[in-house]
C-alpha cells in the first residue's frame, strides 16, 4: 500500500534533510513550499503554495496520511511576520488537515517554547511552555493548537521541541543540543509510523554525550538516535555562558530586542 506524507517547508533545512531520507518505495512524498524545491524525484510531488492559504492546503492534504508540519520562519521576526506565517499558518496546518480526514499532524516545535528554562540536567520532557522570542510564541501556540485538534477532532499530533539540526554543532552549545540530519529522520519517521500517539510532546535531540534533555518520551515513539555531537567536541567551538544557562541558549539573549529584530 502507498503512503503519502505531506512536508510544509520543503524547501527549507531540515526539509532537505528529509528528503533522501524519508524515501520509501511505497512512499510518495508531497512537498509544499512557496520556495522552488528543487530537483523532484519520481516519487515526490511538488506543490507551490504558502501554508497561510487554507484552500491550498486543504486540497494538498487530501489523500496524505500524514503531515510533517515544517512550514513557516525559522527564526526571530517581527511579531506581524510570526503571528501571519507561523502562528495562523499553523492554524492552516491543522484546520486543512482536519478538513481533509487526515489522521496525523506532526509539528516541528523547538526548544525556543521553552527557551527561558534553565538548562538543568536533566530538563525533563514535559516541560512547561516559557518561550524565548516571538518565535517561541509561536511554537507554543502550535503545540497548544495540537493539543485542541487532538482532544476535539480526534487527530494524532506529535510535536518534536527540535534542538540544533545542522549539518555540524556551530557552538559549545550544540554539543549538548545537536540533531543531526540522520537522526531528525530517525525522529520523523518515528512519530510518522508508531501505533496511535494520541498527543505528545518531545524533545528532537541526538544521544549526545552531553545532552541534558530527556529521550524517554522520544524514545517511546520508537526513536533511536546513533548519533553523538562529541565527536566534533575537540574543536575550538564559541561559548556563551551566559546564554547556554538557558534551555534556548542565544535565543535568551539580550540581542533579540535591539531595534528592527
Amino acid at each position: 500500500m502507498t503512503h503519502t506524507l505531506l512536508v510544509t517547508g520543503a524547501a527549507g533545512r531540515i526539509g532537505g534533510m528529509l528528503r533522501p531520507r524519508l524515501a520509501r518505495p511505497d512512499r510518495i512524498l508531497r512537498l509544499l513550499d512557496v520556495a522552488t524545491v528543487e530537483d523532484p524525484g519520481e516519487r515526490e510531488e511538488v506543490v507551490t503554495a504558502s501554508v497561510t492559504d487554507l484552500d491550498a492546503l486543504t486540497a494538498a492534504c487530501r489523500g496524505a496520511d500524514a503531515v510533517v508540519h515544517l512550514g513557516g520562519i525559522s527564526s526571530e521576526a517581527p511579531w506581524h511576520e510570526i503571528l501571519d506565517v507561523n502562528i495562523h499558518g499553523t492554524f492552516t496546518v491543522f484546520e486543512a488537515a482536519r478538513r481533509a480526514g487526515v489522521p496525523r499532524v506532526v509539528f516541528a516545535s523547538s526548544n525556543h517554547a521553552v527557551g527561558f528554562h534553565p538548562a538543568v540536567d536533566p530538563v525533563p520532557d514535559d516541560l512547561p511552555p516559557r518561550p524565548d522570542t516571538f518565535y517561541g510564541v509561536a511554537k507554543v501556540a502550535g503545540e497548544a493548537l495540537g493539543s485542541l485538534y487532538h482532544d476535539r477532532y480526534g487527530l494524532d499530533v506529535v510535536c518534536l521541541r527540535i534542538g540544533t539540526c545542522i549539518e555540524e554543532p556551530p557552538d559549545a552549545r550544540a554539543l549538548a543540543t545537536w540533531l543531526s540530519p540522520d537522526d531528525v529522520a530517525r525522529l520523523v519517521e518515528a512519530a510518522v509510523t508508531v501505533r496511535s500517539p494520541g498527543f505528545r510532546v518531545v524533545w528532537g535531540v541526538s544521544d549526545n554525550t552531553r545532552r541534558r534533555w530527556s529521550l524517554t518520551a522520544a524514545a517511546e515513539l520508537g526513536y533511536r538516535s546513533a548519533d553523538d555531537a562529541e565527536v566534533f567536541a575537540g574543536r575550538d567551538l564559541p561559548t556563551d555562558p551566559w546564554t547556554d544557562a538557558f534551555v534556548g541558549g542565544s535565543f535568551a539573549g539580550s540581542r533579540y530586542d535591539e531595534p528592527g529584530v
